[in-house]
C-alpha cells in the first residue's frame, strides 16, 4: 500500500461548519481533528473520538460515533480512459448522517452521493446510497462515458466482500497474495467457493483505495461477481 492520503473535506452541523482534512491510510482508519478534538474510525460514519469518552457539546453521537451532521470530502480516483491511458479524477463525497432516532432503532437516516469529476464534466450518482459498492457500481454502470473505467479496489479482479454483507466502506477484502485460489471462487460454499479462501484474503480495504497489483476485473469472477454488477432482471 501506498502512504496515508489527506482528503479535503468540511464538517457542518447545527452549530455550524469548518474545513476539515481526513487521514486514510487506505485500510480501516480514517482520522480528523473538528473543532480541536482528534477523531479516528475504520468508516465515515464510525468516526469515535480518541483517547475516552466522546466530548460533550457541540456534536451529536450515536454509539460512540459522531452523527447528526454532513461530512464532505475529495478523494483522487485514478481512471482508465480508452486511448489515453490512466488519468486522475476527483470523487466528491457528501455523506448525510442523522440524528438518533431513539433507543435501539439506529440513525434517522443515512445518506451518501458522489460526484466524479473529470475534464470539466460532472457524473452525479442522483439517488442517495447505503455503501460505496452501490455508489461506485452505479457511477459506472449508469453515468461515466463509454471508454471510461474506475481503477479503485472496488473495481480489482482481487478484491470481494464477505456474504455476511458489508457497511459503508473499508469492508472489501483483497486477495492480492492469494490470487491462485481467488481465481477459482466461484460461489459461496464449497471447494471453490468464497468461504474455503476467506483465511487466505491479505487485508481489508476502501473502496477507493489502489495499489500496484491493481487489475480491471472482468466477467463473473470471484463471489460478488463483475463490476459493475449486473443489473438484477
Amino acid at each position: 500500500m501506498s502512504a496515508v492520503q489527506f482528503w479535503p473535506g468540511r464538517y457542518t452541523d447545527r452549530h455550524g461548519n469548518e474545513a476539515v482534512v481526513f487521514e486514510s491510510d487506505g485500510r480501516e482508519s480514517i482520522r480528523t481533528t473538528i473543532r480541536g478534538v482528534r477523531f479516528e474510525g475504520d468508516s465515515m460514519d464510525d468516526l469515535g473520538a480518541l483517547g475516552g469518552e466522546p466530548p460533550e457539546a457541540p456534536f451529536t453521537f450515536f454509539d460512540g460515533a459522531l452523527c447528526a451532521c454532513l461530512l464532505e470530502w475529495e478523494v483522487p480516483m485514478p481512471v482508465t480512459v480508452e486511448g489515453q491511458g490512466v488519468r486522475t479524477a476527483a470523487l466528491d463525497c457528501a455523506l448525510w448522517l442523522g440524528a438518533p432516532a431513539g433507543p435501539g432503532k439506529g440513525l434517522e437516516y443515512e445518506r451518501l452521493f458522489t460526484i466524479l469529476r473529470l475534464d470539466g464534466q460532472e457524473h452525479l450518482t442522483t439517488e442517495d446510497h447505503d455503501t460505496f459498492e452501490d455508489a461506485l457500481n452505479d457511477l459506472q454502470r449508469w453515468l461515466l462515458p463509454a471508454g471510461v473505467r474506475l481503477r479503485a479496489c472496488v473495481a480489482c479482479a482481487w478484491s470481494d466482500y464477505s456474504p455476511a454483507g458489508n457497511g459503508l466502506m473499508a469492508g472489501l477484502a483483497c486477495f492480492r497474495d492469494a490470487k491462485d485460489r481467488y481465481r477459482q471462487v466461484d460461489g459461496k460454499h464449497g471447494p471453490t467457493g468464497i468461504f474455503a479462501v476467506w483465511q487466505e484474503l491479505t487485508e481489508f480495504v476502501q473502496e477507493t483505495w489502489l495499489c500496484g497489483e491493481f487489475e480491471h476485473r472482468a466477467g463473473d469472477t470471484g463471489y460478488r461477481g463483475s463490476f459493475p454488477a449486473r443489473p438484477l432482471s
